[in-house]
């Protein structure tokens, strides 16, 4: 937004002082040092109109110049503290499990995973995001990246029964630390969905809560399903190491407000500044200043020559 102002408004007084001595004041003599003073101050029944549109032209103009007129102009600008994210993805034989969503009962679970999962993607435009896939095995999907649509696609496209049929929690987890390890943001989080019980992982639990209390990325867990299917204590305990928090999904419903409700927890920090931008602007009615005045002492010289 800009603003014009003059920073000394009250100089204009001067116009009124410059009338008041034209019309009052009388200079008897002629000036030794400044020969022009009386032009510029007193009229004349000989003068022509020209001159006289000179004389105040310079006059309004250099105490306009004096007034410092100015344009303030403010600029915002937003520093915007972005995270690093692990989407931790279960895609064992079980998630084949429909009846989850209440408003499609044909929809398996996995499917409603990749739109919930997809959905906080598309909000996080401000982070990098990572998507590692677990079974039997575990693989990074997609490495961290802020291309939001790269990676709702990434996600649209896992296939239960790529990585295997069974679960290996452990395993997903030390591919996500071990991502994360090399990440330089201020605040790292992996976010781990599963259905069932790690019965695949070549990493004990001892391990592996281990890795997650001594590093600095805080830790979210979701069991989905049953909750006889999946074990609770054990992603709470995972949570806990991971300075998180652990969660149940018994539904669709209940885990888009899960994602929802970790997508507030962990807002992207938004610092705003702001700047202002001064442009003086004395100079161009200087100039004007200048020039008329110099064309008011050369015509009225030239008068007096010829």
């Amino acid at each position: 937004m800009s603003q014009f102002s003059f920073e000394y408004p009250w100089v204009f007084a001067l116009v009124v002082l410059f009338l008041i001595c034209a019309k009052f004041c009388k200079i008897k003599g002629r000036s030794i040092y400044f020969p022009h003073l009386e032009s510029l101050l007193l009229g004349s029944s000989r003068r022509s109109s020209l001159l006289v549109l000179l004389k105040w032209l310079g006059i309004v103009m250099a105490i306009t110049a004096l007034a410092s007129p100015i344009i303030t102009k403010e600029y915002s600008s937003s520093n915007r503290e972005g995270r690093d994210i692990v989407l931790i993805i279960d895609a064992s034989e079980s998630m084949l499990q429909d009846r989850f969503d209440a408003s499609n009962l044909r929809k398996n679970k996995f499917q409603v995973v990749q739109e919930v999962a997809s959905d906080f993607v598309a909000k996080r435009t401000n982070d990098r995001i990572g998507l590692v896939t677990f079974a039997d095995v575990a693989f990074i999907a997609s490495p961290l990246t802020f291309e939001t649509e790269f990676l709702e696609q990434i996600i649209k496209m896992q296939r239960i029964g790529v990585a295997g049929k069974r679960t290996a929690i452990n395993d997903s987890l030390v591919q996500t630390y071990n991502m994360l390890a090399k990440s330089k943001a201020k605040s790292k989080i992996a976010i781990l969905l599963t259905d069932g019980v790690d019965n695949m992982s070549q990493v004990p639990f001892a391990d592996i809560k281990n890795l997650v209390e001594q590093s600095d990325v805080k830790l979210y867990t979701i069991g989905i399903g049953s909750s006889r299917d999946y074990d609770g204590r054990y992603l709470k305990a995972l949570a806990e190491a991971g300075k998180g928090q652990a969660f149940g999904a018994s539904n669709a419903q209940m885990l888009s407000q899960i994602y929802a409700k970790i997508d507030a927890m962990e807002a992207t920090e938004i610092e705003d500044k702001k700047y202002v931008k001064h442009t003086y602007l004395y100079i161009y009615p200087l100039f004007v200043s200048i020039i008329a005045l110099l064309l008011f002492m050369y015509i009225r010289n030239m008068r007096s020559v010829s």
